[in-house]
């Protein structure tokens, strides 16, 4: 089980890092695509933080976005340090949190399978 503070410092860099992406990244690449930060898992050292993100877009766009994502992570690092004032500034990984998109996929194959059960159901006259 965590504890408490690590909790604490994983939600608040969730906050700030959201921050940062939206308000203080320039790179246009990493503004083509509406991105999320699901959660940030902090190692038991809290030095290195793995920041879970989603990526809404196209496959080239997103590609290009997480791209500009990871480049600027040395950035976002910097501004969620001098935000949090941690003894140690943990190192930020980006990676690729997939979920959403599969729910969305998953959930259009069991409407499809809903729309042919119905088609095949023999009307009641």
């Amino acid at each position: 089980m965590k504890n408490v503070r690590k909790q604490r410092v994983e939600s608040v860099m969730k906050r700030e890092i959201s921050s940062v992406i939206m308000r203080d990244i320039k790179d246009p690449k990493a503004h083509a695509a509406l991105v999320s930060v699901h959660r940030v898992d902090l190692t038991d050292d809290m030095r290195i933080a793995h920041v879970f993100v989603s990526v809404m877009a196209e496959k080239e766009i997103k590609e290009k976005t997480f791209k500009a994502l990871r480049t600027a992570s040395g950035f976002v690092r910097h501004e969620v340090g001098e935000a949090m004032r941690l003894r140690y500034n943990p190192e930020i990984i980006f990676e690729l949190d997939e979920t959403q998109s599969e729910i969305i996929k998953i959930e259009s194959l069991f409407r499809k399978l809903e729309d042919e059960r119905k088609k095949n159901e023999p009307s009641a006259e």
